[in-house]
């Protein structure tokens, strides 16, 4: 049993290894779900041409970005060209959340994962809206 410091000091350590991994995956994984909506995107777009060359120009040079982002992030993720075997520091990334999920699961309950989980979602989603620029 943990003092109630002692609880408080392995809540923080086991929010900030949440947070770390859980971001570092998250830097991959996120291409492939944009990936989804830039499809939808493009074939919007794609929707929209007429014979204005300016705008048929911008909607190749974002297909060009949308294919060279999945490229990469296939790169990060996977070993292999046909996208079955996953390059081994992301299949780390999996385990040490599997594990940090058991930790926190562990100490502070179910309800200690959700908290956490519904934390990350939030500053997630606030970086988002208090971003100053486009990047």
């Amino acid at each position: 049993m943990l003092e109630p410091n002692q609880l408080n000091l392995v809540r923080r350590y086991l929010i900030w290894c949440y947070k770390t991994t859980k971001e570092d995956l998250d830097r991959i994984d996120r291409y492939f779900t944009q990936a989804i909506v830039d499809d939808f995107l493009l074939e919007e777009l794609n929707k929209r041409i007429d014979k204005d060359d300016q705008l048929s120009k911008r909607i190749l040079e974002f297909e060009d970005y949308k294919n060279n982002k999945l490229a990469k992030a296939e790169s990060k993720k996977f070993d292999d060209m046909a996208r079955k075997v996953l390059n081994p520091d992301y299949r780390y990334l999996l385990a040490r959340l599997e594990a940090i999920e058991a930790a926190i699961k562990n100490f502070l309950g179910d309800e200690g994962l959700v908290e956490i989980a519904d934390l990350y979602e939030s500053e997630m989603t606030q970086r988002i809206l208090s971003a100053r620029d486009h990047t």
